[in-house]
């Protein structure tokens, strides 16, 4: 059993018996936890009823939080003409092309996320082996055409990724303790909704299993699911 610091002992006194709590609540005892000296991220965990071994059950994809996370990320671009161009008026990091694609073949990964528009994918498969997980795909929203609004959209954080890991967990980040609870709220609804819909078809059976959600520093309060659930639909 992992040895708990001071902090987090008194942080785990204001977040009750450990019951599972309505959605509003959950996110007024995670506030109240957030003792650190800096801004904590609020991460939310979250089990699906998916066995991510099938290709037929994985959940991956992309949503735009209407709050953002409050943290920006690194964004480089493999794009040519005028599209290269949009990329770096939206405010891309790095923007190239050929020698973008060598450049990380051989070793350069000083970023957070890879996009790319579809007439270079050809270009840029090459680069399959070494980014893995982190290549772009059109499922995952990183290869497009639109690729000025991707942009903005993840350099002002309020584009989020998701992808279930073999537990069948997704991590999120949905935001900073110095939110109100109205916009934490308002990031887990399109977080939970942007995740109902990309329910597999395949998947049998309870779909949300269990939500926790919890800051940097914090304990965890698990939320109830149907009330969760029904908060997303409402949205």
């Amino acid at each position: 059993m992992p040895v708990r610091g001071k902090r987090y002992l008194e942080a785990a006194k204001t977040v009750g018996d450990g019951s599972i709590k309505e959605p509003e609540e959950a996110f007024e005892l995670v506030k109240k936890s957030a003792n650190a000296k800096f801004d904590e991220t609020v991460d939310v965990a979250i089990r699906l009823g998916v066995d991510p071994r099938h290709g037929d059950q994985m959940v991956r994809g992309t949503t735009t939080l209407p709050h953002g996370t409050g943290k920006s990320k690194k964004v480089a671009v493999v794009a040519k003409g005028d599209k290269a161009t949009e990329a770096q008026e939206a405010g891309a990091d790095v923007v190239g092309a050929e020698e973008l694609v060598q450049q990380i073949q051989q070793g350069w990964s000083d970023f957070d996320v890879l996009l790319a528009t579809p007439d270079v994918m050809g270009l840029v498969g090459k680069l399959g082996p070494i980014l893995r997980a982190r290549m772009p795909s059109p499922k995952a929203g990183t290869v497009t055409a639109d690729i000025g609004r991707a942009v903005k959209e993840i350099k002002t954080a309020s584009r989020v990724d998701y992808r279930v890991e073999k537990a069948g967990i997704v991590h999120v980040p949905i935001g900073k303790a110095s939110y109100s609870k109205e916009q934490l709220l308002e990031n887990f609804q399109a977080l939970v909704g942007a995740l109902l819909r990309a329910k597999p078809a395949a998947a049998k059976g309870r779909y949300l299993k269990k939500i926790s959600v919890s800051s940097t520093m914090g304990p965890s309060v698990e939320i109830d699911t149907q009330k969760a659930q029904a908060m997303a639909e409402r949205g």
